[in-house]
């Protein structure tokens, strides 16, 4: 071989060499599936929780459009529509699910059982999705926002010190999200604060539905309401905090994201920072961990929001004490 052609290989290797070494990491496809609300709205800026996703994701180097494909899937509020949006997402073959919700991750689940699932919900445990915190098993695993039930005492508690006139507080629910342990925290709140709590549950997640709920809050003359923490009513965030504010009633949240668009008062857990978990969660299941070994996140922290305009809208004086345990008061 001539001393020209042998320096010539070794130049073309070397390029070849630089080459594959500048190649874009493998691409990789995950889907993101919520049980109501437009698919647009998994991208709206004011959602805290996906947002916190996209950023993390782009933090660790999954950049959409590049490296990253990522399925949006809504059952619009039809829990009909679950099982089709569930055969949908896993049709496509995507490496992960992230499912907003037991529901969503139970129709995903029951189309596929080996796609790994990363979901977001109140009872992961509870809805039979995962055997303990530490040891998920199976395929799932995820954030549960679920300290226990006394959450909702807790809550009701805050809007009671907040409205001491309260007699009756409407609690705007899914059906089956507030049964089991939250019955003993409504018993107690009765005996307690003595507050009647009326159960208000939607037959689904819809703007019409939502309205229908109201209208029958006030046919039961509720003094205040309460919000059920589940996501599916997020998306009508706007529309629920209105309406609150139309009828005069008091209100607390269990999301900061209704605090955005001047709701009165939440407890609530950090949104972003169970956006970032779930996303890293997502990060481990792409790296080849298996979604049964990584452990569901629990926040413990919650934080106590209170927004004063809205209060003076609705002609309510919140007493300083409160005012002083608030970890953020909005003027």
């Amino acid at each position: 071989m001539k001393r020209r052609d042998f320096t010539i290989g070794l130049l073309l290797a070397a390029v070849a060499r630089s080459g594959r070494a500048q190649e874009p990491a493998k691409p990789h496809r995950i889907a993101i599936a919520i049980p109501a609300g437009p698919v647009a709205s998994i991208d709206d800026p004011e959602r805290r929780f996906y947002h916190a996703i996209f950023q993390e994701l782009r933090k660790l180097g999954y950049i959409e459009g590049q490296n990253l494909t990522i399925d949006r899937y809504s059952g619009e509020g039809r829990p009909s529509a679950y099982a089709d949006v569930a055969r949908e997402a896993v049709s496509r073959d995507p490496e992960v699910i992230v499912a907003a919700g037991e529901t969503i991750a139970l129709a995903v689940r029951a189309a596929n059982g080996t796609i790994p699932i990363a979901c977001v919900g109140p009872d992961l445990i509870g809805a039979g999705l995962a055997t303990s915190l530490a040891h998920p098993g199976g395929n799932v695993t995820g954030v549960t926002v679920n300290a226990g039930s006394e959450i909702l005492g807790k809550r009701l508690q805050i809007l009671k010190e907040a409205v001491p006139s309260a007699s009756t507080v409407a609690l705007l629910a899914r059906p089956g999200s507030w049964e089991l342990d939250a019955r003993q925290q409504l018993r107690d709140a009765n005996e307690r604060l003595h507050i009647l709590v009326v159960a208000m549950p939607l037959r689904a997640s819809t703007p019409a539905d939502v309205e229908g709920a109201f209208a029958e809050i006030t046919k039961a003359q509720a003094d205040a309401i309460i919000v059920a923490s589940v996501g599916d009513l997020v998306p009508y965030r706007r529309l629920i905090v209105e309406l609150a504010e139309k009828r005069r009633l008091p209100a607390m949240y269990p999301w900061r994201d209704y605090m955005d668009v001047g709701g009165l008062m939440a407890y609530a857990v950090d949104n972003t920072e169970i956006g970032r978990h779930l996303a890293d969660q997502v990060h481990q299941i792409l790296n080849g961990a298996k979604p049964g070994d990584i452990p569901i996140y629990q926040p413990t922290k919650y934080e106590f929001l209170v927004n004063l305009k809205t209060a003076e809208a609705l002609g309510l004086d919140i007493p300083p004490v409160l005012l002083g345990r608030a970890d953020e008061v909005i003027e």
